[in-house]
């Protein structure tokens, strides 16, 4: 019997070789954007961590290799780069192609709204909304949309539901400076790296993180504020995930069939933890339209952010009562 040929082996991208770069054919920061760059879009890489295109990654990465805040990147654009660095910036482009990781985990670092936090593979890597509207739609704000909350100094208690690495407690401590923060996780390993967090930005007397399932280790304590960025893709976006998404903790994205396991949960129970003027801040992605059909009597306050539109509610103690 004839022996089958074989088909010819599809050539993965992990198996993609970096073309060798000779010393002094890079020189500047520039130098190592626009090279990064290709080979980025040669890998067809996904950009959902933090930075949204190649471009803007592959200046992440150059910055965290030689020490530099993403601010500095411009004064820096054209100054040359010392072959050590050099060799260190071309390690971590290669990992970057090879790995599939996400460039927060290749460097251990993520920005919000300039904030350096610490991320490992413990934790989702953080690239919720939240943080902007807690910019954009609170006293202080930008005058762009609503102010949700007319008095933050006046903000006690507030909340946070699956902090994962406590970025958005952190960003809730600086948004209301009298406030006490609760920060709850169902992972022991999520929360080793919250306490990371919230010790390096000193919020260790006003952010207290607790274990356990959504509200269940906060007895009947009301808040002002609640805070949630729980998992919410569906089945098929789960089936459906990039590479870079694999390399995640899965429990952090799994929100069911529809996506709304989590999310039902945390709204069927908030109003008993709210204070009469509180509100809830939850994403909920690219759910929106399952979760109007789920609670077609709420009243939920789409916000939008610059990159995002319809994946934030805002629903205050009074609308609950809709539900």
């Amino acid at each position: 019997m004839a022996k089958r040929a074989k088909a010819p082996a599809k050539r993965s991208r992990a198996a993609l070789k970096p073309p060798k770069v000779s010393p002094g054919e890079l020189l500047t920061l520039l130098d190592f954007v626009r090279y990064a760059t290709s080979r980025f879009n040669e890998a067809k890489l996904t950009f959902a961590h933090g930075t949204t295109d190649p471009v803007a990654e592959a200046a992440f990465l150059v910055c965290e290799t030689l020490h530099l805040h993403p601010d500095q990147f411009e004064s820096f654009a054209t100054a040359r780069v010392a072959s050590h660095e050099a060799r260190s910036i071309l390690d971590v482009i290669g990992r970057r192609v090879s790995s599939g990781k996400p460039a927060a985990y290749l460097v251990n670092k993520i920005y919000m709204r300039g904030l350096p936090f610490y991320v490992d593979e413990r934790v989702i890597v953080p690239r919720s909304f939240i943080g902007e509207l807690l910019d954009s739609h609170f006293v202080g704000h930008d005058g762009e949309g609503p102010s949700l909350i007319t008095d933050t100094s006046a903000v006690e208690d507030v909340l946070e539901l699956c902090t994962g690495s406590g970025c958005l407690a952190v960003l809730a401590g600086h948004a209301f400076p009298n406030a006490l923060i609760d920060a709850v996780d169902i992972s022991k390993d999520a929360l080793e790296v919250a306490a990371r967090n919230v010790a390096e930005h000193g919020l260790q007397e006003r952010v207290m993180l607790h274990r356990g399932d959504l509200y269940a280790p906060l007895a009947d304590k009301r808040y002002d504020l609640i805070i949630a960025n729980p998992p919410y893709v569906d089945a098929a976006g789960m089936a459906g995930l990039p590479r870079e998404c694999l390399a995640e903790p899965k429990l952090a994205f799994d929100g069911g069939a529809d996506g709304l396991d989590v999310v039902r949960r945390i709204l069927d129970k908030a109003r008993r933890h709210l204070t009469a003027e509180g509100g809830l801040l939850c994403e909920v992605g690219r759910c929106r339209d399952a979760l109007e059909l789920a609670y077609p009597r709420a009243e939920f306050l789409w916000l939008d952010t610059e990159d995002s539109e319809g994946e934030v509610f805002w629903a205050t103690a009074s609308d609950l009562a809709h539900l």
